[in-house]
């Protein structure tokens, strides 16, 4: 069910079901938060596009049978994620984050550029973002998380696709525990990614707006992908790596 992936040292869960529960955030003392706040402060003044919003993080993995998996999360902000720079602390929880595999019918796989406005500007990583918590009385399920992935990748590449058709194809532990649910999405030509690309950016910058994403690459082999300069999100060469090489001649998936 799990597999580690190194050298980057992401384990890989593969997952054939998902269940969701909410459970509250863990208690932090007013010595810890009163630190986590300098740091939140300090990053804020370092990069002023941050933003305290509300996230979800993840509170526990359960396997319930083979394949089968209970994610337990908790309502917490962006913030929250300043504990982990606090020493000692260990209230802090791990990020929760979807990503999308949006491939092209010649076999390549869409990655993408974090611009400088972001948290972590020049990164190579997947389209994809932190979840959401659902609104007031609303639940956090599979389809919910398959709805944010598809927000993500309309919002950042401009590919509208029904979140009924995002199957989720993996889970990632990685760096800071930070959980990744990946799904995957219908392949299209590459010259169509790229045009829908163009148009989100185009229509940021005719809002006045810095696109989250300020590049994309078509990869073919994890050696190109090795080519790009900057540095990578931790999980992507494992993902990739894996994706591709369920590619047949033709771009046909063959697993």
């Amino acid at each position: 069910m799990t597999e580690s992936l190194s050298p980057a040292g992401v384990d890989f869960f593969e997952v054939h079901r998902l269940r969701l529960r909410e459970v509250g955030a863990p208690q932090v003392s007013p010595e810890e938060e009163a630190v986590g706040d300098r740091v939140w402060d300090k990053a804020v003044r370092a990069n002023p596009s941050l933003f305290d919003g509300p996230v979800v993080a993840c509170a526990g993995l359960e396997w319930e049978g083979p394949h089968s998996l209970v994610l337990s999360w908790a309502r917490v902000t962006y913030r929250h994620y300043a504990l982990r720079r606090v020493p000692g602390c260990v209230s802090w929880l791990p990020s929760l984050f979807v990503s999308v595999v949006q491939a092209t019918d010649d076999g390549r796989v869409l990655v993408a550029r974090m611009s400088s406005s972001t948290a972590a500007p020049g990164r190579w990583q997947l389209p994809g973002g932190s979840v959401e918590p659902p609104g007031e009385g609303g639940v956090l399920d599979a389809g919910g998380v398959r709805g944010n992935a598809a927000r993500e990748l309309a919002e950042e590449i401009g590919v509208e696709v029904p979140p009924e058709r995002l199957p989720l194809w993996a889970v990632t532990r990685g760096e800071n525990r930070s959980i990744g649910l990946v799904h995957t999405a219908p392949a299209l030509p590459g010259a169509v990614l790229r045009r829908c690309f163009a148009g989100v950016t185009a229509a940021d910058r005719a809002r006045g707006v810095v696109s989250e994403l300020d590049r994309i690459a078509l990869i073919g082999s994890v050696a190109e992908l090795g080519e790009l300069d900057g540095p990578h999100a931790d999980y992507l060469e494992p993902i990739v790596r894996r994706f591709l090489e369920g590619w047949g001649p033709g771009g046909k998936r063959t697993v």
